[in-house]
């Protein structure tokens, strides 16, 4: 009699599988409800970031232009240039100095490949072998 007891109050295996079924279900959900907030919480970050590193360059190219009106006047007070002729000395350096800066980016722009050569002759290697095995 006793052993009768004892296997009727065993759970059954299929009430055992669906219990391990549904708790990984829950578990799976609650992961993805984590993943959910980090990557909100990543993005507001993003955000943040974002925001502070367009204010920053924004007050740093203000400071570089009064930076640059400073010096056309140092020029024109301390030089004894004319403001006009200031203005062009700065401007022509400036002009020369960022032309110098979009060539050297433009060189290095065409070293940029987005399809990853090595990748690709991989890639053309594997089909030819296929290929070859049909």
């Amino acid at each position: 009699m006793a052993t009768t007891l004892n296997r009727n109050s065993e759970p059954s295996l299929a009430s055992l599988v669906s219990g391990i079924v549904t708790d990984a279900q829950a578990l799976i959900q609650q992961e993805m409800a984590l993943a959910r907030r980090e990557l909100a919480d990543e993005l507001n970050k993003a955000k943040q970031v974002t925001l502070s590193l367009g204010v920053g360059a924004a007050v740093v190219g203000l400071g570089g232009v009064l930076l640059t009106l400073m010096v056309v006047h140092i020029l024109h007070e301390e030089v004894q240039i004319k403001l006009w002729l200031s203005y062009l000395i700065v401007g022509g350096v400036l002009a020369i100095a960022g032309a110098t800066l979009l060539l050297f980016a433009r060189a290095k722009a065409s070293e940029i490949h987005l399809v990853p050569k090595q990748t690709v002759e991989t890639l053309r290697e594997n089909v030819q072998w296929i290929k070859d095995q049909t």
